[in-house]
């Protein structure tokens, strides 16, 4: 009955310790997005919703910088205002961290 007892805690070690080590996965969706138009394109402050999204989707905002069609509003002045307002590091600061090879 020991091995047993033994068997059944080593199994629900495993499922505790792969439920700390799954993350969510983050869904690029740059509709998610919405709540921070008005922030964008205006001088207004994001509110707390476009905050959370882009927390949210702080993974998202290197690959929107390099899409042509979201780059300009990535780069803005205001989109810049707003990723420090909300406490989201600015894309552009992983760039430097790249190194090129020479061949």
């Amino acid at each position: 009955m020991k091995k047993g007892t033994s068997f059944v805690a080593m199994i629900f070690l495993v499922l505790f310790l792969s439920e700390l080590l799954v993350t969510e996965a983050v869904t690029c969706d740059v509709m998610g997005l919405i709540p921070c138009v008005t922030a964008i394109m205006t001088s207004q402050p994001p509110s707390t919703t476009c905050c959370a999204k882009l927390k949210k989707q702080k993974p998202c905002l290197s690959t929107y910088l390099m899409n042509p069609n979201y780059k300009q509003y990535v780069k803005s002045p205001n989109a810049k205002i707003i990723l420090k307002t909300c406490g989201v590091p600015d894309p552009d600061c992983c760039k430097g961290s790249i190194k090129k090879v020479h061949g």
